[in-house]
């Protein structure tokens, strides 16, 4: 693993850099472990992150818990893999209004667009699966003719601060999609978290102002070891895999495998793994009216492919059954993501598998259409 590291911040030291994320009134967002979870909010120094946190995962199972007192990792800030957010709610918002309609005195309507809520923020925390699935938002909502002014204004004003993942879950599955446990791209600043503090990198002009003054001590040779050997450690302990990163093809010739009803009959069609997905971009728009008539508002806000509702056009349901919703969200992840952004749409992360209440596995069953192998 090749890293060009700016210098290293002792641990003691990472409120300085909190601080330094939070000038000009930036909002600094990071994790805290809350409500038997690893949430992403508002942090204002060091002692309000998960020390000593670990996660237990597994499919349809998520529990926090502590490292061994004695262990190093009990000192670490970052030692778990990931929870239920990534960086998604901060740049598609889960609801929010796009244009609302006014009738005046003499009856006419005017159209108004609502202006979004772009607060300036600096996400403290984030993971390689997450910076992979930020690109993968872009690509949607800013490349090409039509780009979302939503999102593209929150973009505009978040700084990225990722951390390479030391301790992945056994859910994750990130080598075999290339994108992860470390981080290579798409940060303003990248941590490796060490025993003793963290080595860091900047990759943008914002993420180097922010580093100008933190004073960074020289990157040893015994820091560059460490952190080879913990990513090389975390790339070990990932035991899930998909069985290719291009399932294009194998996907779309098997349409019709029997697996697919074997899945339907456990998915509950709930959209647990679309909404922790930090990928998935499905939604819905609707109008809310006033009550005297004098107003509406036109809202979008997060849906997911496994609703009946999202594939109805005029009172017909396109997918009415969970079979057909299962397999249009697979084959869309995994293979026609490909023809329209030149990757799957999966970055590892696991979370469908952590978050399905029924414990159903992407990698297994995309490793049982694909290859006739796996078994539920």
């Amino acid at each position: 693993m090749e890293l060009d590291h700016a210098g290293f911040l002792p641990r003691e030291r990472l409120d300085a850099l909190i601080e330094r994320l939070a000038a000009g009134g930036r909002r600094v967002v990071g994790p805290v472990a809350r409500d038997g979870a690893v949430v992403m909010d508002t942090v204002h120094r060091a002692a309000e992150l998960p020390r000593g946190t670990a996660d237990t995962q597994a499919p349809g199972a998520y529990r926090l818990g502590r490292h061994d007192p004695a262990s190093p990792a009990a000192e670490r800030l970052f030692a778990w893999a990931n929870g239920p957010q990534g960086l998604k709610p901060l740049l598609f918002a889960p609801q929010e209004p796009l244009w609302r309609s006014v009738r005046d005195e003499s009856g006419s309507l005017r159209f108004e667009a609502v202006a979004p809520d772009a607060p300036a923020v600096a996400v403290l925390g984030a993971r390689a699966c997450d910076v992979a699935a930020l690109a993968l938002q872009d690509r949607h909502f800013l490349d090409g003719p039509f780009v979302d002014p939503h999102y593209a204004a929150r973009r505009g004003q978040v700084l990225v601060v990722a951390v390479d993942c030391s301790h992945p879950a056994d859910t994750c599955f990130c080598v075999s999609t290339g994108d992860g446990p470390s981080v290579s791209a798409g940060f303003d600043i990248a941590l490796t978290e060490l025993d003793d503090g963290y080595l860091v990198r900047a990759a943008t002009a914002a993420g180097r102002e922010v580093l100008a003054d933190l004073s960074l001590e020289p990157v040893t040779a015994a820091h560059r070891a460490a952190a080879d050997d913990q990513h090389h450690r975390a790339c070990e302990r990932q035991s899930r895999a998909l069985p290719a990163r291009n399932l294009r093809d194998a996907l779309l010739d098997n349409l019709e495998h029997p697996r697919w009803d074997d899945v339907a009959a456990r998915c509950l069609a709930c959209g647990n793994c679309t909404s922790v997905c930090p990928s998935c971009f499905c939604h819905a728009e609707a109008d809310t009216v006033s009550l005297d008539h004098a107003s509406s508002e036109h809202t979008r806000e997060w849906d997911s492919c496994f609703t009946q509702r999202h594939s109805q056009m005029h009172g017909y349901k396109v997918r009415p059954h969970i079979r057909q919703r299962y397999r249009q969200w697979l084959v869309h992840k995994l293979g026609t993501w490909h023809d329209q952004y030149g990757r799957s749409g999966c970055t590892g992360c696991g979370r469908c598998i952590t978050w399905c209440p029924v414990g159903i596995d992407i990698t297994v069953e995309a490793t049982a259409i694909c290859t006739d192998e796996g078994s539920p």
